[in-house]
């Protein structure tokens, strides 16, 4: 992928961040924020308080949220980056719970081995859609997986 000034992936995340809290009424109410995006990886957090369960936790729903918005982004910003103008959507996702979240968390997004956001990009040119697989990772503070998710993400150029 070509090299990107650092400060336009920092303002394509606050945009992201912005647009996301401003679109998504859930995202307001996980309060998430948008912590790093390199332009291979994207990293979300929330904190625990409003994403608590009746145990004390990380509520699944929460987790698989932010992990499903992260996933989204990551292919939303790349997108953003070479010009295209589409919508995007999860066509299917497998999510696999670990172990339980005792305080504010993250997901980071990158895409799955194998899979590449020019090849995406040549797909769109060719055919107005394409796929690609993510995977998001929950990790605790120990750096070992929380929850996991593998989605593959829908883009559809508008038209």
């Amino acid at each position: 992928m070509a090299h990107t000034d650092p400060a336009t992936l920092d303002a394509a995340a606050a945009a992201l961040e912005r647009d996301i809290l401003d679109k998504i009424v859930l995202a307001r109410a996980m309060a998430i924020s948008v912590v790093a995006y390199d332009g291979e990886s994207l990293t979300m957090a929330a904190p625990l308080a409003p994403n608590v369960n009746d145990k004390g936790c990380a509520f699944g729903g929460s987790l698989v949220s932010l992990m499903t918005l992260a996933g989204w982004g990551l292919v939303k910003l790349a997108l953003d980056r070479h010009g295209r103008d589409c919508d995007i959507y999860v066509q299917d996702s497998d999510v696999r719970y670990l172990a339980p979240v005792w305080n504010d968390f993250e997901a980071v997004a990158r895409l799955v081995d194998r899979e590449s956001f020019a090849a995406m990009i040549e797909a769109l040119a060719a055919r107005g859609r394409a796929r690609t697989r993510v995977r998001c990772v929950v990790p605790l503070p120990d750096g070992t997986a929380a929850a996991t998710l593998e989605a593959r993400f829908v883009a559809i150029e508008r038209r």
